[in-house]
């Protein structure tokens, strides 16, 4: 196979970094629900830690949306690495950490540590239009705890 263009590789690998922010950005500060809209119809969401997966566009979006509406939620992405395998399939790693509370009713919630902090691992395809998407998202947590309440300590919460 002839190497791709640099530009083409270079325009891949930012799309694919865009969807990872757009992810974290929807589950935060948009509708989460609309995260099924970033994978493609067969889209995999899983962690292998504990044998969760939701396969499916409608699955996800079910899955996203089910979310309780009063958490309060900010992830912060780092160390993003795409690696484009071909001119439609690329795979990435990216590291996150997750500062969120339950029961959030407004204001400013006092500053605790995170509740989450690991990677992922995705791959992406280039669907037919030239839209990259994710077709799997893989979560490894190796640091993980309950999602505090607002003025309750970190070992209450649920």
């Amino acid at each position: 196979m002839d190497p791709m263009d640099p530009i083409e590789r270079l325009l891949a690998e930012r799309a694919c970094e865009r969807l990872i922010l757009d992810f974290v950005h929807r589950l935060d500060l948009g509708e989460p629900s609309s995260v099924a809209g970033l994978f493609t119809e067969d889209g995999v969401w899983q962690w292998p830690q504990d044998g969760r997966r939701v396969e499916g566009r409608d699955a996800l979006g079910a899955y996203f949306g089910s979310r309780p509406a009063d958490r309060l939620s900010r992830r912060m992405m780092s160390n993003v690495l795409v690696t484009v395998t071909s001119p439609d399939t690329a795979r990435a790693v990216s590291y996150f950490t997750t500062y969120r509370v339950d029961g959030y009713a407004g204001g400013v919630v006092p500053a605790g540590p995170p509740v989450q902090t690991g990677h992922y691992e995705d791959t992406f395809r280039r669907a037919g239009d030239g839209t990259w998407l994710l077709a799997s998202r893989t979560l490894h947590l190796p640091f993980g705890g309950p999602t505090p309440r607002p003025n309750m300590p970190a070992s209450q919460g649920s």
